[in-house]
């Protein structure tokens, strides 16, 4: 399958969460198998052309693709989570949302230092848990310099968001607005 045949498979809700906003659900996506599979094997592909030793995925929709991906490929898979839900001591990073704040976690004992890390997502919007994922890895130790997306919502900036940091965006589809 091609990425506008995976385009064709993200189902767009108006007005969630709010008015105004075309919400791109990926759940059409994942509940069609070859769909799916063809997604994580471009992933896999661009993954593999990075030369990454591990991939890292945000809570929640991350896990889906990050931890799919890296099974596929056979890498270690890292996952930055919200906090408390990990049973050990932690690193953590605050991080700005639209109203309010958020933290993110991961376990330090999982990183190596030096180690290839990319960030896997379904999307990239605004990119604030991206930038918090990226320097929460760093400060682990990690070499974070790549990010992949099923999706890009060029409008709202991410992806440069992510670019300012010295991090390579990809994207295998995006779409116009928010």
């Amino acid at each position: 399958m091609t990425p506008a045949d995976l385009k064709a498979l993200i189902r767009t809700v108006p007005d969630f969460p709010k008015p105004g906003i075309l919400f791109r659900d990926i759940t059409t996506l994942i509940a069609d198998g070859a769909g799916f599979a063809a997604t994580i094997d471009l992933l896999a592909d661009q993954t593999l052309a990075a030369k990454a030793e591990a991939i890292a995925g945000m809570e929640a929709r991350g896990f889906i693709f990050g931890a799919a991906v890296a099974a596929s490929l056979a890498l270690p898979f890292l996952p930055v989570r919200k906090p408390g839900k990990l049973p050990v001591p932690v690193l953590s990073i605050d991080y700005a949302l639209e109203y309010g704040t958020d933290t993110l976690e991961v376990d330090p004992s999982a990183i190596h230092t030096g180690q290839r890390v990319i960030i896997i997502d379904d999307l990239i919007a605004t990119g604030g848990t991206a930038t918090a994922a990226v320097r929460l890895l760093r400060s682990a130790g990690a070499q974070v310099d790549q990010a992949l997306f099923a999706i890009d919502l060029p409008d709202l900036g991410g992806a440069e968001r992510l670019r300012a940091l010295d991090v390579r965006v990809s994207a295998l589809m995006d779409f116009p607005g928010h």
